[in-house]
């Protein structure tokens, strides 16, 4: 397996969410763990991807496989078990009357917040000054209102960017901090995300090509056996971030949290991750006939690396795929206590095939 390891620069800034930043709609949210819209197309024209053919994401993230396949009028599915990530991905991937959009957006722009009652959440308190919190809560309640699902999803959506936008909170790698600094009132964020989305989605021209967005564990898909043509995923990386807290604000104040996970964050669950992974590689092979992308990273510890891209590899081996080539996109390092480094570790794409 040693000379099927290549290095592939090319690679490098395709697998972050990086490019998205200034891609009209992929950038409707922002979300690290992702990958770019390049990679998907990088992978549409190495796997000679077409309009006949269907592809699957089952760790879909917010959307960036279906939304990418869409664009270039392909069949697409995007699973999550994630409610967060299935909410966005369907907003950025719905097809709206560009007519009854508008009318919507008029008639929430010409809102103003009222006084509301804010949840007993404490973490909630902590993220936002009170008259922000309120706000939100207000713009939520009239939102949800709302009797189309497409117009009322976009404006949510708006809402929970303008919501972060005007919070304390910060993103940083896998932690949450809380800074106390001057934020945008949330109407005048809330205006400029409904604005914003508006304007690219008028102006995308997206064909109208079937997408389907759900939740959906990873290890027991809802899909027919060889259903799918081709996949392009990530799965969560071992030992990295638990997705939940990274996002616990937009949790509290839109969603229910998910009730599965696959084993990633706690150092001890190194056993149950591969299980896990087995079980995901085994239903790729149940339900695809063709070929497959996966981007993975290596697995970072107090004292050791673990390589997590032959690892898997070796796991797909087993389960009956053939693996063309695990192409090292990035390489960096492994630190403990963020300042001694115990060694290199990889983030790879791994290329399999049917057999």
């Amino acid at each position: 397996m040693q000379n099927l390891i290549k290095n592939a620069p090319e690679l490098k800034e395709l697998v972050t969410f990086v490019p998205n930043k200034i891609e009209p709609i992929h950038n409707w949210y922002y979300y690290k763990e992702g990958f770019s819209k390049k990679f998907v197309e990088w992978c549409i024209d190495k796997f000679g991807i077409t309009n006949k053919h269907v592809v699957l994401d089952q760790f879909c993230g917010v959307g960036t496989t279906p939304l990418t396949c869409k664009q270039h009028g392909i069949k697409s599915i995007g699973f999550d078990c994630s409610p967060l990530c299935t909410f966005v991905s369907r907003v950025k991937t719905t097809d709206y009357d560009l007519e009854e959009l508008e009318e919507v957006k008029n008639e929430v722009l010409s809102w103003s917040p009222e006084k509301s009652d804010v949840p007993n959440n404490n973490w909630l308190k902590i993220a936002f000054n009170k008259k922000v919190l309120e706000d939100i809560i207000s713009y939520k309640k009239r939102l949800f209102s709302m009797k189309n699902e497409d117009t009322r999803n976009f404006m949510i959506l708006a809402l929970m960017n303008a919501s972060m936008m005007s919070s304390y909170v910060e993103k940083d790698g896998a932690f949450l901090k809380v800074k106390k600094k001057h934020v945008p009132p949330l109407k005048k964020a809330f205006d400029y995300s409904v604005k914003k989305m508006f304007k690219e989605y008028s102006k995308s021209n997206i064909p109208n090509t079937e997408v389907r967005i759900d939740v959906c564990d990873a290890r027991d898909l809802d899909l027919k056996d060889k259903s799918v043509d081709f996949i392009i995923t990530s799965p969560p990386y071992l030992n990295k971030i638990e997705y939940t807290q990274i996002y616990r604000t937009e949790y509290a104040l839109f969603f229910d949290q998910p009730k599965t996970r696959i084993h990633s964050a706690i150092e001890n669950e190194e056993e149950h991750y591969f299980n896990d992974m087995r079980k995901v590689i085994e239903e790729m092979k149940r339900v695809c006939k063709g070929k497959v992308a996966v981007v993975i990273g290596g697995g970072c510890f107090p004292d050791r690396v673990v390589e997590v891209d032959r690892s898997f590899a070796r796991l797909a081996e087993q389960v009956g795929w053939k693996v063309d080539d695990i192409l090292v996109a990035r390489n960096s390092w492994c630190t403990r206590s963020k300042v001694m480094k115990v060694a290199r570790m990889r983030e790879s794409v791994i290329l399999l095939s049917s057999e």
